[in-house]
């Protein structure tokens, strides 16, 4: 009899062990054969993870040979019932697997060496899938097959080939389809956030259950409107003394905001300011040391936007240990990156694409007001300490807008701390992030991942 029972335990326990397998292996089988090919084993140097990742390519332009390359880090947890996020960095013509995936919110850290990986406590994937897309093509990994493609680059390709991507990407990966979807970036991707938003919406319209479940947008120090984002950012320098009274007083004075090209008494202005009065400081966090590693700079105008993109990096070298990593064989061959032959070495930015971008939006604010009307959920957030598309910039945009005040402006609260201000307005919230420069998760990562938690909640920043 006890043999029987024995036998019979035995024989259950097996068959829930064989249950528990096979429902295991469904999940391993779910995946589609080109889901399959994606899938990242383990990158060199990384640590051990318990979420899935995948990397590759999405032609986007069949005629010209188009593709995008892609970085999807499944949340750590319940993956299959949290949000999907996609990640862009702007320039325009930099890449989100070495800024947003290497140094912002992706799981992983490079070490000094570019040898090694390490784990980002406050990554982003904790709370959601986050799809990292480097765009537009001729960043990073992205590639077209037709050379003149890198010299006629704008807003409207770049915002058109995204949205092919996520249809076909979605084909691919079908368990995202009618997933909560939200975009975010920061920088030049103030510009390429919401126009795909734009795109995304028009797309939808007359479809009865679109797949792209568009549910709204982040952006953070995001290059606005020409005009209000330039006299903003004179504001910033003047008032954080990085400029004379004279030179500031000269550049309003000489430089007309609202014409797509600056004369050339406003550009040696500038130029003065920044060469002679600005000093040996990060742009992009003007308290912070600056990277004393090939430090090259390069003053670089996109349409009448000030931009000074230095080729170096945070940490304050980050970017340097990026080029480093990415740049490994057998890091290249672990995310199925690089499968053409790029006839060029992997670069953080794009000095190409940058220098000849073409078409360039003037102002964003239209777009906004036409997906607040759509009813999207809308977060602007701005690190205080950068003076390349700084706080003054774009709260100064966004008093043109001329919204209701919703919630009045406040302090918001991390770890006891204040972590930075924010006011709600009807259709849109904006907060700073106390402390942050530039690229805000990078320098300020628990502030940063507490402000995308409460915008993906849909809740007001804490108040204690």
């Amino acid at each position: 009899m006890a043999s029987l029972l024995l036998s019979q335990t035995a024989t259950k326990t097996s068959i829930i062990f064989l249950c528990f397998f096979l429902c295991f292996s469904n999940v391993v089988v779910a995946l589609t054969k080109q889901q399959e090919l994606d899938r990242i084993t383990a990158l060199p140097g990384q640590p051990p993870v318990g979420f899935s990742q995948f990397s590759g390519y999405v032609t986007v332009n069949e005629d010209h040979g188009r593709a995008l390359f892609y970085w999807l880090t499944q949340s750590a947890t319940n993956p299959d019932k949290k949000p999907l996020v996609l990640w862009l960095n702007g320039g325009p013509g930099c890449s989100s697997v070495a800024y947003g995936a290497s140094e912002e919110i992706g799981p992983f850290r490079i070490n000094k060496t570019g040898s090694s990986l390490y784990l980002n406590k406050y990554s982003w994937n904790k709370v959601a899938n986050i799809l990292f897309l480097e765009s537009p093509a001729g960043v990073g990994f992205s590639y077209t097959n037709t050379s003149s493609d890198l010299k006629d680059s704008g807003d409207n390709r770049t915002a058109n080939d995204a949205l092919n991507f996520l249809i076909r990407w979605m084909s691919r990966f079908p368990q995202y389809k009618y997933r909560d979807f939200y975009i975010s970036g920061e920088s030049y991707a103030g510009h390429y956030v919401p126009q795909l938003a734009n795109k995304i919406f028009d797309y939808n319209k007359g479809l009865s259950q679109p797949i792209i479940n568009l549910k709204g947008f982040i952006v953070g120090n995001a290059v606005t409107d020409s005009k209000y984002d330039n006299i903003g950012t004179v504001a910033f320098w003047w008032s954080h003394a990085m400029i004379s009274d004279k030179t500031y007083k000269n550049i309003l004075n000489s430089c007309n905001f609202t014409s797509d090209k600056f004369s050339k008494k406003c550009d040696d202005i500038v130029d003065y300011a920044m060469n002679h009065e600005f000093g040996d400081i990060d742009q992009y966090s003007i308290y912070t040391p600056t990277c004393k590693v090939a430090q090259n700079s390069t003053l670089i105008r996109v349409k009448n936007t000030l931009i000074h993109r230095r080729f170096s990096g945070y940490d304050p070298c980050t970017e340097n240990y990026a080029e480093k990593y990415y740049n490994r064989p057998d890091v290249q061959k672990a995310l199925h990156a690089n499968t053409t032959g790029i006839p060029y070495k992997w670069t953080a930015c794009s000095e190409v694409l940058i220098k000849n971008w073409k078409d360039s939006e003037f102002s964003i604010l239209p777009t906004y007001r036409k997906l607040m009307a759509a009813g999207l959920r809308i977060w602007v957030f701005s690190g205080d300490t950068d003076s390349v598309v700084p706080v003054t910039a774009t709260r100064f945009s966004l008093s043109h807008l001329n919204l209701k005040i919703k919630t009045q402006w406040y302090p918001w609260y991390s770890g006891g701390q204040v972590g930075g201000w924010t006011e709600v307005y009807d259709g849109l919230t904006f907060a700073t992030v106390r402390g942050a420069g530039h690229e805000v998760p990078l320098f300020q990562p628990r502030r940063a991942f507490i402000l995308f938690q409460s915008f993906l909640a849909g809740k007001e920043l804490p108040r204690s």
